[in-house]
């Protein structure tokens, strides 16, 4: 009896790269849309914890962007960041991620143990501002004036921390389940800040969003998420169009997937100007 063979599968139109950033090796996983080139070049998603959700946005926006029109979903390049495991999340994350934390905002690990090194979330940011950005635009048609980071969890941190401190970096901020209570000074001091970096020719949306069963009493995720996008769009002179969405029946691990299918609508929408 013959044995039978069987063949990886690939995600159409996808492919990956390897980037070096402090002696350390990224996997950037990429997907480029089907269709006619626009004529400015396809918005660009920038995506953390690419193993965990890559191949769900990049067929997301794979099988909406068909009818856009029905849809509200444009076709778009998907960057994705991720680390070189088969586990959908790689511990450095916690590092990537995140500020150094005052250990009295460190919520108990869940087994007991430590959590490991973190602070490395502004150098973070710049390898993607001057190693993969300039990589993939040299490479890709990317429309530089539709640009999307998206995270969830950690990765929703680090999302604020990009908008607080480098609101020109991108067009839209989508941040889900955002750990604020992960960093919730450092945050609020940046929040404190940001109105001196608000030019009058800044437009940028932003969405905050978490699952309905994450509002179980010990971080106030809910409550903290709405108060800082009510906060940010009354910043300023409505340079900064920010909003707050809670997703029935999810929870912090679910809620992402749901998410995922809001945010490619999200980031389409033209921002006002």
């Amino acid at each position: 009896m013959e044995s039978t063979v069987y063949e990886a599968v690939a995600i159409p139109r996808s492919q990956t790269r390897k980037m070096t950033y402090n002696d350390r090796t990224f996997h950037i996983f990429v997907s480029i849309p089907d269709v006619a080139l626009p004529p400015s070049g396809f918005p660009v998603i920038y995506l953390l914890d690419a193993n965990s959700v890559f191949g769900t946005m990049t067929e997301a926006i794979r099988l909406q962007c068909r009818v856009p029109e029905r849809t509200g979903v444009d076709p778009a390049i998907v960057v994705g960041i991720g680390y070189p495991t088969e586990a959908p999340f790689h511990p450095s994350r916690y590092y990537d991620f995140t500020h150094v934390v005052p250990a009295s905002e460190l919520p108990a690990h869940p087994r007991g143990g430590e959590w490991p090194e973190m602070g490395g979330a502004e150098g973070f940011l710049s390898f993607i501002e001057d190693t993969v950005k300039p990589a993939i635009e040299k490479d890709l048609p990317v429309d530089r004036t539709r640009q999307t980071i998206f995270g969830h969890s950690l990765g929703g941190l680090l999302v604020l921390h990009a908008l607080l401190t480098r609101p020109h970096a991108y067009q839209c901020y989508i941040a889900g389940s955002p750990s604020i209570h992960w960093n919730e000074s450092v945050l609020l001091e940046e929040e404190r800040r940001l109105p001196s970096l608000l030019t009058d020719d800044l437009r940028v949306r932003a969405l905050l969003a978490i699952g309905e069963l994450e509002n179980d009493g010990r971080f106030h995720v809910n409550v903290k998420a709405q108060a800082m996008a009510e906060r940010l769009s009354a910043m300023g002179n409505g340079q900064i169009e920010a909003s707050f969405r809670q997703f029935p029946d999810e929870n912090h691990t679910s809620v992402l997937h749901v998410l995922i299918s809001h945010a490619i609508r999200f980031a389409s929408k033209p921002t006002a100007r």
